[in-house]
């Protein structure tokens, strides 16, 4: 199960912010479908070279003030 939910609207800008974070991820890499978090966290934690729950606290980190620039 996975430790975080995120909307398809809520997606959109995040990916975003992802992206200006970190360049190198392609939108392959930021491809997103509901309901399938674990897919992607693990994903972008291979892609990160960072931890699954590093990848999960920086997705946390940028839904909390999502209309805002930074991550």
């Amino acid at each position: 199960m996975a430790d975080i939910t995120i909307d398809t609207k809520d997606w959109e800008k995040l990916s975003i912010k992802l992206k200006r974070k970190y360049n190198h991820l392609t939108d392959e890499d930021l491809a997103y479908e509901s309901g399938k978090e674990d897919q992607l966290i693990d994903h972008l934690a291979s892609r990160l070279h960072r931890t699954r729950e590093y990848v999960v606290f920086t997705l946390k980190k940028g839904l909390i003030n999502i209309d805002s620039n930074r991550l």
